[in-house]
């Protein structure tokens, strides 16, 4: 595995780290989303994959063993501590922990999958041109989030949630703004919370080749 490269950085994830796999609400996510992804995408054991917003591996250890690579990009080397941990991984994973729009990587990845990261992105749109400099010709992006919800899946005030949801039509028109072709939105899962339920979307879409 390549070291953590840390770039000076509030670590908002700090305090959650540790405990995060045993939570009920990242396990809902996570089970629902891994099933929704294998459904709509086509992983191959040449694949190099990159997880945008990794987190403790929820999602990239379930992909590991069906593809040759992964890359996990976080802004949280607490939450990438724990990541690296995980034997799924064994000599298939690459971590980063740096902010791809600032920083961009130099690895491409044939697919880039991300689970509940991009409401923690101010610049969605810059995000999504991110994404597709960082995909291959031909690649995949796969990403799940709530969709427009009311503020209260998160607890009031809290630091580094810029988005309520996203609209898909809206959301759809700035993917296609980015470049990216063949957009496709599904319902990965209901998760619920406080007994509340909240739908996340699964959006598809190829960078043409």
């Amino acid at each position: 595995m390549a070291g953590i490269t840390t770039v000076a950085m509030t670590d908002l994830f700090r305090d959650n780290a540790a405990d995060w796999d045993s939570r009920p609400v990242p396990q809902q996510i996570s089970e629902g989303v891994f099933r929704a992804m294998s459904e709509a995408v086509a992983f191959d054991a040449g694949h190099t994959v990159m997880d945008f917003g990794a987190g403790t591996g929820l999602i990239a250890s379930k992909l590991a063993p069906r593809v040759a690579q992964v890359i996990a990009v976080d802004v949280s080397p607490a939450m990438l501590e724990q990541l690296a941990k995980k034997p799924e991984f064994e000599a298939k994973l690459t971590v980063r922990c740096q902010n791809i729009m600032d920083a961009p990587l130099d690895e491409r990845a044939d697919v880039i999958v991300s689970a509940m990261a991009m409401h923690h992105v101010e610049d969605t749109r810059a995000l999504m041109r991110a994404l597709f400099a960082h995909l291959r010709a031909g690649g995949t992006i796969a990403l799940a989030d709530l969709d427009t919800e009311r503020g209260d899946f998160h607890p009031p005030g809290i630091e580094g949630v810029f988005h309520h949801g996203f609209d898909r039509t809206a959301l759809g028109a700035m993917i296609t703004e980015a470049g990216f072709a063949n957009v496709a939105f599904t319902t990965a899962c209901e998760v619920t919370k406080e007994a509340k339920r909240y739908p996340i979307f699964l959006v598809t879409a190829t960078k043409p080749a």
